[in-house]
């Protein structure tokens, strides 16, 4: 019986792979530029982290939540974001001890049970940064620029990015906002979507999420948050649209913008493509300056955001698609003709991987044509070694973009082959 994978979590084949290597080399040089370091998660943590810092109530950890317990009955849970675990690794490890702001980024798999579509996987695959640490609204700023420099550096044009903003105040300025929603929704309940008249007493600010679209028609006239706010948060928003001004990132106000998860606090912003259609985000983040103490450790504010990879790498293949073909995986491919070419080749390629140049040979006995026909589709170099050539103590090598051929001795290919294959 043939076994398939899993719904929603596909495969990604070797032809594909050369686009998501692209994408991460991208993705890690645009954040070390801004001094961000490398921090690398469980897949595997416990469901408490997630009930507790994403939110009970939340789509993410009501629905969509790969959970199962272990061999002692622990309830486990597949990871299905990654700032979480961050901030506990933070935590755990006493990083705030330093007293120092920690930059960290992350790529990796990720696991949400939900329906799945072009872009978006029950095994998908996230990248982002968590800045933990400091309350400064030049944080903020400085933060949604390094998405936008990203996206720069993926060629996305600058006049088709369009930055969401708003801000949903701090823990003190909920439960006046939260009150002042539930009055809206109460008087309206009839039109709310039956999940939303479930938010409607349990967390109401996630009506403002919801997707139905007669939901979002009654969340454009909502109650606004920056209505709600405190001074100091008032203060924190417009300094961070400040901040963003003098960065030149132009921005859109969005009072319906609160995120997905319950940890968002003040800022919350999306980064979206006017060139996607409906599904048009590419990255989302915020403020979450209540989630290390939540997690056990001090009061520490901190800012982040995450962005999911396979929509990234759908508009490098579309670009990719609009430049032509890419460039061949392989900078020689070695043709042997009879057993003894065989042996010596295969001497030959151990020396010439061993010079830093990419090499593969046919091991299929494919004819002198057939070989070739690979070595075409794969390498910019051929190199040709049969009887004769072996005779000569030569090899043949063929620039297979211009076809022009010549003969090399073997001991100065074998020795010094990179300046015989430009």
């Amino acid at each position: 019986m043939k076994v398939e994978s899993v719904r929603g979590m596909r495969d990604i084949l070797p032809e594909e792979t050369p686009l998501w290597q692209k994408l991460e080399a991208e993705i890690r040089a645009a954040f070390a530029l801004y001094g961000y370091r490398e921090i690398r998660v469980p897949l595997v943590e416990r469901v408490e982290l997630f009930s507790r810092g994403v939110g009970e109530e939340t789509e993410v950890v009501d629905k969509q939540m790969y959970v199962f317990p272990d061999r002692k009955g622990l309830p486990l849970a597949l990871r299905p974001e990654a700032t979480a675990s961050v901030v506990r690794a933070y935590v755990e490890h006493g990083l705030h001890a330093k007293g120092d702001l920690a930059k960290l980024y992350y790529l990796g798999a990720m696991f949400r049970y939900e329906k799945p579509q072009l872009g978006r996987q029950r095994q998908f695959h996230q990248y982002g940064v968590e800045a933990i640490g400091s309350l400064d609204p030049a944080l903020d700023a400085e933060v949604m620029d390094l998405a936008w420099h990203l996206m720069e550096r993926l060629a996305l044009r600058r006049e088709g990015l369009l930055l969401r903003l708003n801000s949903i105040g701090c823990r003190d300025d909920r439960p006046v906002y939260r009150e002042a929603l539930q009055g809206y929704f109460a008087a309206r309940v009839g039109d709310l979507c039956p999940e939303c008249r479930r938010r409607l007493e349990t967390n109401p600010l996630r009506i403002l999420d919801c997707k139905e679209e007669g939901c979002r028609a009654l969340a454009r006239s909502a109650p606004r948050s920056v209505d709600h706010l405190c001074p100091g948060c008032r203060q924190h928003f417009a300094d961070v649209q400040a901040h963003l001004a003098d960065l030149g990132l132009a921005h859109e106000f969005d009072p319906t913008l609160v995120r997905g998860l319950d940890y968002y606090t003040r800022t919350v912003f999306e980064l979206c493509s006017r060139d996607l259609g409906a599904q048009d985000a590419l990255l989302g983040g915020g403020r979450y300056d209540d989630l290390v103490e939540l997690l056990g450790g001090p009061p520490t504010p901190a800012v982040g955001f995450a962005g999911g990879m396979e929509r990234l790498v759908i508009v490098l293949s579309a670009q990719q698609g609009a430049e032509g073909a890419s460039a061949p995986a392989l900078d020689l491919y070695l043709v042997p003709i009879g057993d003894d070419a065989r042996r010596e080749g295969a001497k030959l390629l151990a020396a010439v991987r061993r010079s830093g140049l990419s090499v593969d040979t046919d091991y299929m006995g494919r004819s002198l044509r057939k070989a070739m026909q690979v070595a075409g589709r794969t390498a910019r170099y051929a190199a040709i070694l049969g009887p004769d050539e072996l005779a000569r103590g030569e090899i043949k090598l063929k620039n297979l973009a211009t076809g022009e051929e010549k003969a090399v001795r073997l001991p100065q290919f074998a020795a010094d082959p990179h300046t015989l294959i430009r």
